[in-house]
């Protein structure tokens, strides 16, 4: 549900990273081919993409893309563009969305734009299937979002996801330390609270994990995967009878399968 980059991470800044895979899944970064540009899509990347597009999205790309490159007029391809990307985002072909949202940013400039286009590589980030993808796209999303943040520091979104960027990359306290400058300023930010809870759990310090999503399923009670780990959290801290409690009340809050079989898995641990 989440990209969950495989890091160590201390928060008191005592131990060490240990760096492993950042693959989360299937690839869902592909691209059609015949786009007529080149953004660094490695062998194999199509293959998640083109099996979950349906023939009505592939032809609508097929189309829009015939009309952005007969187009001449500027204001034209910057529209077109615009609407491209849309059409990539939606048969999940995030890099391709994410290379013609910057396209039009480019062009028509502005916060909203680039914030697009950030949010679309880094959606394409949290597929990568390989370290060296991750770190191609997860730059390409830094670029866009220091654009926004240039103009708007407080878009805490958008530092959030640099932040999960640097935590795969080479320099992962950089990450923390943004997630840290987010939460001061904005200490119920619950996709920070996540991350950090999520980082917490990786290092094996449940008890600040605890306390991260204790404050997340307090600001927002309904955050179904913020419940789960906080239940796991507190299984993993003594505290069986309230984890079971909690991980019983995630079956009631989502139907998804898969969550269910994690919750009974957890739970058959506790009995």
């Amino acid at each position: 549900m989440f990209f969950l980059p495989k890091v160590v991470v201390n928060e008191e800044d005592k131990g060490g990273f240990a760096k492993g895979d950042t693959a989360a899944g299937a690839s869902a970064e592909g691209h059609s081919p015949d786009d007529g540009h080149d953004h660094g899509a490695e062998a194999g990347a199509t293959e998640g993409a083109h099996a979950a597009a349906t023939p009505e999205q592939l032809m609508e790309l097929s189309t829009t893309r015939a009309r952005y490159n007969k187009a001449s007029d500027t204001q034209a391809r910057t529209l077109l563009a615009s609407e491209l990307a849309e059409a990539y985002a939606t048969a999940s072909q995030y890099d391709s969305a994410g290379y013609y949202f910057e396209e039009a940013a480019k062009a028509r400039g502005g916060e909203k734009s680039y914030k697009k286009a950030g949010d679309a590589y880094y959606e394409a980030f949290t597929f990568a299937t390989t370290q060296e993808r991750a770190a191609e796209l997860g730059a390409k999303a830094r670029a866009m979002y220091e654009q926004v943040l240039k103009n708007n520091p407080s878009e805490l979104d958008a530092k959030t996801n640099v932040a999960m960027t640097y935590i795969a990359s080479t320099n992962p306290m950089q990450g923390i330390t943004l997630l840290r400058e987010v939460i001061a300023s904005n200490p119920n930010h619950e996709k920070a609270l996540f991350n950090l809870g999520i980082l917490s759990i990786q290092s094996g310090q449940f008890d600040k994990a605890e306390e991260r999503f204790r404050k997340l399923v307090e600001v927002n009670p309904k955050h179904v995967e913020g419940t789960f780990y906080l239940a796991l959290s507190l299984a993993n801290t003594g505290k069986g009878e309230e984890a079971k409690a909690l991980f019983n009340k995630v079956k009631t809050m989502s139907n998804d399968p898969a969550l269910a079989a994690s919750v009974d898995e957890e739970l058959a641990k506790l009995n």
